[in-house]
């Protein structure tokens, strides 16, 4: 059964994408969840038309998501944490820390799931995380955890 699909799906393909895949697959999963349409005559013909309509909104939305990458680049944020006296924190600065502190802070609100952080923050001092706003906009994200 060949569909179209109308979102990105790991391990089966990209939003708009022709796939071939088994028909209860289709039929049961991908059809009822709105992840895809058959792929018949009119909806082929349909397609170039929502290519380029998502392409529209997709450059706007890349051009908001740049502006807020700036933002976030621009500064550096304090995360404080309670520390023992060799600069340890008791437990560790999480996503969710940073994504309230970057509310608080700047203004911007994002998903604390977007957030990765490269190493365990189990010590006072400066560190980076990468934020996945976009799939083609990626911000680095600069914070330092001081002692409360």
């Amino acid at each position: 059964m060949n569909v179209i699909l109308l979102k990105d799906l790991e391990k089966v393909g990209e939003k708009f994408e022709v796939v071939a895949v088994k028909a209860g697959y289709g039929r049961n999963f991908l059809i009822p969840q709105k992840l895809a349409i058959i792929a018949n005559k009119d909806n082929l013909s349909r397609l170039d038309e929502h290519k380029a309509r998502e392409a529209e909104q997709e450059a706007t939305q890349v051009a908001e998501f740049e502006a807020i990458k700036e933002k976030i680049e621009s500064k550096t944020l304090s995360i404080g944490a309670k520390a023992g006296t060799s600069g340890k924190i008791f437990g560790s600065v999480t996503t969710v820390q940073l994504a309230q502190a970057m509310e608080s802070e700047l203004g911007v609100e994002v998903d604390r799931k977007t957030i990765e952080i490269a190493e365990e923050v189990k010590e006072l001092g400066a560190y980076t995380a990468t934020v996945k706003l976009h799939k083609r906009v990626i911000a680095e994200l600069k914070f330092e955890v001081i002692a409360e």
